[in-house]
């Protein structure tokens, strides 16, 4: 099998799973119990959490762990509105958001009385700080963008947002960092944020585990009853063999990171330069401000499954949209914000690159897709 999406989930390190398997046979007690196996364990998740916030440069108490972006975007999407909604009920995204964002906001439009606004974006899939800065307003208590879109792979100018909300508005900043953390150059301690997500299976961590940050003093009414796991924000009994190697993935993952971007980045390049041979293919990836483990491009009149489908009995694994909404039968969202173009939206292909990938894959994928156009 040729592996080529690694935005939808990535393999297990072998590290991290031998340190999730010595965990489960050693520190198995539930946290809460007060007998010496039980503080043990809380002793050690205590120091998992401390590393993780070490990494981060926060407070340990500011790390919520959680099953993955997709419940920290929820927790924290649908807490700020419960806690902040006698201050007001504006609230802004944007269109090209993961479904666990957008979604959530939809929710919150349709069901709790709350206006949205979903902020469109332009060619290069980059909201307008013109258009942010027109959307705020005194009544605006939350404001979620995605850092690195998980279809085409733009970065959002967060740095210029987050400075125009703190400047305008008393809103809480979100940043979905699922497809950013450690694979883009920043540091997370200098980006002036109240809460963020984090999944570990993309980053070659375990599936069902993942990070909320909240900084200290923030409102957020939590949406799980029945425990005060994880500083009352989410009740549960703890993970805690999968949240003790959360530490070790990040480090894995931060280990010559930038070694890593640029080994990708010499194959993004190659791709790129392999579509732009082709009249009949646009590319949905832009040239500037992207992150380099994502090409997404659109083929005139090929439909997207086609091609997967194609590369798939050729041994190769791709996507067409993230994997959120791949088996709903409908044009990209992202595509269609960026683009205004339905059949573009419907041809959409996302490549997924990694450290992991070889030269011989990369040459194979080519030469599968080179059969496929000149066909």
């Amino acid at each position: 099998m040729f592996y080529f999406d690694y935005s939808a989930t990535t393999p297990v390190n072998s590290e991290i799973l031998a340190a999730f398997e010595k965990m489960n046979h050693q520190f198995y007690a539930n946290v809460g119990s007060m007998h010496t196996a039980g503080t043990n364990a809380n002793d050690k998740l205590s120091v998992a959490r401390a590393e993780v916030a070490n990494f981060l440069g926060v407070k340990s108490e500011e790390i919520i762990f959680t099953s993955g972006a997709t419940e920290s975007n929820n927790l924290i999407i649908q807490g700020v509105a419960d806690a902040r909604k006698n201050e007001g009920k504006h609230v802004i995204t944007t269109m090209i958001e993961h479904s666990s964002v957008y979604d959530t906001y939809r929710y919150l439009e349709e069901f709790h009385g709350f206006e949205v606004t979903y902020l469109p974006v332009d060619e290069n899939c980059r909201i307008r700080l013109s258009d942010l800065q027109a959307a705020l307003r005194d009544d605006t208590i939350l404001v979620s963008i995605m850092h690195v879109n998980s279809e085409v792979g733009s970065i959002q100018p967060v740095e210029q947002a987050i400075e125009l909300i703190r400047t305008h508005s008393t809103a809480y900043i979100h940043l979905d960092m699922v497809q950013s953390f450690t694979k883009i150059p920043y540091t997370f301690a200098n980006l002036d944020i109240d809460f963020a997500s984090i999944s570990m299976h993309k980053i070659y961590g375990l599936k069902g585990s993942g990070l909320l940050y909240r900084r200290t003093g923030t409102k957020l009414v939590r949406r799980m009853f029945g425990g005060m796991q994880e500083f009352g924000v989410r009740g549960g009994t703890a993970n805690t063999p999968a949240n003790m190697v959360v530490g070790l993935t990040i480090a894995l993952a931060l280990k010559e990171s930038e070694q890593k971007h640029t080994y990708v980045n010499a194959f993004h390049v190659q791709l790129r330069e392999f579509l732009q041979q082709y009249d009949f293919i646009k590319i949905n990836t832009p040239e500037k401000n992207y992150s380099p483990y994502i090409m997404n491009f659109s083929v005139t009149g090929m439909n997207s499954d086609t091609i997967l489908y194609t590369l798939d009995e050729a041994g190769i694994c791709i996507s067409t949209k993230s994997a959120d909404v791949a088996k709903a039968q409908l044009p990209s969202r992202i595509l269609y914000a960026m683009s205004n173009c339905e059949q573009r939206a419907t041809s959409g292909v996302r490549i997924s690159l990694s450290h992991l990938t070889t030269q011989a894959e990369f040459d194979y994928l080519l030469e599968q897709l080179t059969t496929i156009f000149q066909a």
